[in-house]
Formats: structure tokens, sequence, C-alpha cells
């Protein structure tokens, strides 16, 4: 499948008007979860208040201990501080990375903007070494723009 074809479904959630924002963020790491065999957990990390940290919102895949995140600090922080997308093809070869699972191999973080600033990011682990494409790029990108108009 190719990404391209999961764009109308997202429009179609963030359109959900009587889903919480909550809701419907779940339900865009549902669809792509279930839709890209590589994506094998897939959540969003928000600005924590006034607090330089990030907070785990709706996600799906394995359970994380990892629900504040300092900025700085692994993969998700960096993007908090950066504001740049984050691609890792081999976490192990990160002296910055926080493992959540062992079956972790890669990752990537693109960060969600509103009114010019970083609120927040779409998180996405694979357990398959190095199988984020610029396809995966565009198309997070794309995914972190409709969010943004929740947010906004």
């Amino acid at each position: 499948m190719t990404l391209g074809v999961l764009k109308p479904e997202i429009k179609n959630i963030v359109a959900q008007h009587s889903l919480t924002i909550d809701e419907r963020l779940h339900k865009i790491c549902e669809i792509l979860e279930a839709n890209v065999s590589y994506y094998n957990w897939v959540g969003f990390y928000f600005k924590n208040g006034d607090k330089q940290e990030l907070k785990l919102g709706p996600y799906v895949g394995e359970p994380t201990d990892h629900i504040i995140i300092p900025f700085g600090k692994g993969i998700c922080g960096q993007v908090a501080v950066s504001n740049q997308n984050f691609v890792v093809p081999d976490v192990s070869a990160q002296d910055n990375y926080i493992a959540c699972s062992i079956t972790v191999k890669a990752e990537i973080v693109i960060p969600i903007f509103v009114n010019g600033q970083n609120v927040g990011q779409i998180d996405i682990d694979s357990n398959t070494p190095d199988p984020f494409t610029e396809a995966d790029e565009r198309f997070l990108e794309f995914v972190c723009k409709e969010v943004a108009t929740l947010l906004s």
C-alpha cells in the first residue's frame, strides 16, 4: 500500500467533530499502525504546558514507561529542541536514544507546528531496520499538518 492512499482516511478522521481530539488522534494512530507494516508503535507527544518536557498523548502499540520526556532527551526530546524531522535508521547507533523496547530497530519523529510553534510530534518506532524513506517523512508531515488543524 502506498502511503498516499491513507491521506483521505486521515482527513476523514480529523473531520469527525463528534469525537474528542484525543479520540481522533488515537484513530490516526490505529490507521497508521494497522496499514503500514513497519509502523510498530505509533504515538503522539505534546509539550507539557510551560514545562520543558513532552507528555505522552494517544498511542497504539506496546505500553511505554516514557510518559514524560525532558526536552533534549532521546529522539523525541531532541526534536522538541531542534524543530526538525529526525529519522533514525538504527537506534543502537544513537548515543541519546531512550530504549522503549528491545525489539525497536528504527524510529522517526516529525514535529507538529501550530502558528509556527512546535507543540508536539508524532513518534513511530519500527521493529524493521532502516525502513523509513523520504515518502514516510513527507506523508507524516502531511499527518502533522492535519493534526495541527485540531490543535489551533
